[in-house]
């Protein structure tokens, strides 16, 4: 077990635990040798029985380490030391993509371009180096406060690839953002991490995953089968550039993909050109199921000894079966016979279901009334008219169109036909959709304003302003707002939050050369009580600056004092004792230039 303080390889000091996960736990650690922070992932105990896994493990981490990359977390060290596997990275401050979906829910389409076209640019380096990833996941993304990523987990995601389909504990982690081609157990390539930043990008657009199930076999399942939901159907205002890069990236059949991250990355860069805004969605070049491919392969086999012919041949083969098969059924009488009675009352079944039942139920059926706009009673009266039958419970919704109290809507909707008798929910306004503002002094102005504009809509800026004392505060923090905490206000609404202005703070005004007029200017900017005092000196020019009471370095607050001392031309001895006291106490700028008159 490792221990706080314990030195791996006689350097490197645990200093705390900073993850755990089922094949590795990551601790912070301190390079004694190079004076730095580190981050060690040390492998799982019963993991570093299995002689076969460790050196497979070895060999991916040190082909990992030799990627350098901005986007990539560099790997400094691989080792082992009395039975303890580890390997040593770059300690990265900041947080994971997933805690970031966590905490803002889906991200703004700019920030998501950005995270993916670095995502990309990373992983277009490592596949030059002919290096998969395999575990792609927002779990295995950190990122830093400015906005850069860095892509962690090379070394154990591929060494892990052998075992992670056989435990369930570790799939369940990774699952989510499996390519079907490893879900059916087939070997993974370049395309399958491209797969993987395709579920990612959907994730950072919607905050949720496209596919969910009760265990990780069921979600496996939907990835080989089912069609990748519409990013557009969560935000409509996604243009379709955007819903066809992330199509292009998670189709099920990999011909359908991105030949290479570097061409997605491309792709991206331009997505939000005019010229591609509303361009027609993706079509798949290749069927996206074997079953289109089956139908799809010719019968006849040409002189080609490709593998498209030879499952050509197994498919011409099927169908000789199959047309062996027919005729033999055709020698049979009574399986004729047998057969069109079967199908006779489908043909009859069929005729009833699509043509005579729909008119029967047409002319059982009504159309909702359309009751927009009208008090819940009035409504009420034309659905029970209808012969329909309104729901006691009445829901409500926010709605700045439709007046407080009146309806917005039914369910069913107004128009649909339904039967006599369907029960319809009355859906009311309840006016305005307003929020509570509260007080965001001290937190991060970027932070809110991004969280203020995507999730309620308001229109939000940052203004700064001056503070006496900026000490405690950094340049995103809030320090005030325009709306007080407690006001309401609806999408749409306007509010400023404010943050410190940049201070201006005292220079070394002897060093610099200082003349009493450049203080009088910077006394005047500021409203600073400023007091002139005069030294009789003569290592100075008559006016400069002696001393200052100011230390350098401070900050200028308006309205604060400031003593400063300037060189004054030695006097006789018996005329200094007197002119040197009135000089001293001189209150402001005019008194000490009369002072300097005498």
């Amino acid at each position: 077990m490792i221990t706080k303080g314990q030195k791996i390889n006689d350097r490197y000091e645990i200093i705390r635990s900073i993850g755990e996960g089922g094949m590795a736990n990551v601790y912070l650690g301190y390079d004694t040798i190079l004076d730095r922070n580190v981050a060690i992932k040390v492998l799982r105990g019963d993991l570093s029985n299995d002689e076969k896994f460790v050196r497979r493990f070895q060999r991916e981490a040190l082909s990992a380490s030799s990627l350098a990359h901005p986007n990539i977390v560099e790997m400094y060290d691989v080792g082992e030391d009395n039975g303890i596997y580890y390997i040593v990275m770059e300690y990265v401050e900041g947080k994971t993509l997933k805690q970031l979906l966590k905490k803002r829910g889906n991200l703004t389409l700019s920030e998501a371009i950005d995270i993916m076209l670095q995502l990309t640019d990373g992983m277009a380096h490592a596949h030059d180096s002919y290096i998969i990833h395999r575990d792609l996941k927002p779990q295995n993304i950190m990122i830093k406060d400015d906005g850069q990523i860095k892509i962690t987990d090379f070394g154990i995601a591929m060494a892990l690839n052998a075992t992670q389909l056989t435990q369930t504990n570790s799939v369940m982690g990774s699952v989510h953002y499996l390519p079907p081609e490893q879900a059916s157990g087939k070997g993974s390539t370049i395309k399958s991490d491209i797969y993987s930043m395709g579920i990612i990008f959907y994730e950072l657009l919607t905050g949720t995953l496209p596919f969910r199930g009760d265990n990780a076999v069921e979600i496996a399942l939907k990835h080989m089968r089912e069609p990748l939901p519409s990013v557009r159907d969560f935000n409509p205002s996604i243009p379709q550039s955007i819903e066809n890069i992330i199509r292009h990236a998670t189709a099920k059949n990999p011909k359908n993909r991105y030949d290479s991250a570097r061409e997605m990355h491309e792709d991206l860069l331009t997505a939000l050109d005019d010229e591609r805004m509303n361009e027609a969605p993706l079509v798949y070049k290749y069927p996206e199921n074997e079953n289109e491919v089956k139908k799809r392969v010719p019968v006849k086999n040409s002189k080609d000894d490709s593998s498209e012919n030879n499952s050509a041949e197994e498919e011409s083969t099927e169908e000789i079966a199959t047309k062996v098969e027919e005729k033999e059924v055709k020698k049979n009488k009574k399986i004729i016979i047998i057969l069109s009675i079967i199908f006779g009352v489908m043909a009859l079944a069929l005729l009833f279901v699509f043509l005579i039942l729909p008119i029967i139920s047409n002319s059982r059926s009504v159309e909702v009334p359309d009751c927009e706009g009208d008090k819940v009673s009035t409504c009420e009266k034309k659905i029970e008219k209808a012969g329909l039958v309104v729901k006691s419970k009445i829901k409500s919704k926010a709605s700045d169109k439709i007046k407080k109290n009146r309806v917005i809507s039914t369910s069913p909707s107004k128009g649909k036909s339904v039967k006599k008798g369907t029960k319809v929910t009355i859906i009311k306004s309840s006016g305005e959709d307003t929020i509570e503002l509260e007080d965001y002094t001290g937190k991060n102005s970027i932070e809110i304003k991004t969280l203020l504009e995507t999730k309620y809509g308001l229109v939000v800026t940052i203004e700064k302003k001056e503070v006496t004392d900026s000490s405690n505060t950094s340049d995103d923090t809030i320090i005030g707002q325009s709306l007080a905490s407690g006001s309401k206000v609806k999408k749409g609404d306007s509010l400023v939050l404010y943050v410190p202005e940049d201070a201006e703070l005292f220079v070394d005004m002897v060093s610099e050369g200082w003349s009493k007029d450049d203080v009088a200017a910077l006394c005047a900017e500021y409203n600073l009580s400023c007091v002139y005092t005069p030294v009789e000196t003569s290592a100075y020019s008559e006016g400069k600056i002696v001393s200052q009471s100011r230390r350098v370095g401070s900050t200028i607050t308006k309205g604060s004092s400031l003593t400063v001392e300037y060189a004054a031309k030695p006097t006789k001895k018996n005329n200094s004792s007197t002119s040197s006291p009135s000089a001293s106490t001189s209150p402001s700028p005019s008194a000490s230039s009369s002072t300097d008159a005498e």
